[in-house]
């Protein structure tokens, strides 16, 4: 594996500083969270085990939640 030498800022470095795990090198950092983001292409399909009165549950329980979060807080 070749090796390549980069330049970050040290609020860049000081950041995966404090998410590195231990025994983790920075380029197993920098990949770990490259990985993390997916394209809006790779959730294409995810829930196509999911039936429709799952789907529609789960939709009240959002709309549901919406709602309670919308309303104002009474004094």
């Amino acid at each position: 594996m070749g090796v390549k030498t980069i330049t970050v800022s040290l609020e860049a470095y000081e950041a995966l500083l404090r998410i590195k795990r231990p025994g983790e090198s920075f380029s197993d950092v920098i990949l770990r969270l490259v990985k993390k983001h997916r394209g809006l292409m790779d959730l294409a399909g995810i829930w196509h085990d999911i039936n429709d009165t799952e789907i529609e549950d789960f939709l009240k329980e959002i709309r549901r939640a919406w709602k309670e979060w919308k309303l104002p807080a009474k004094e």
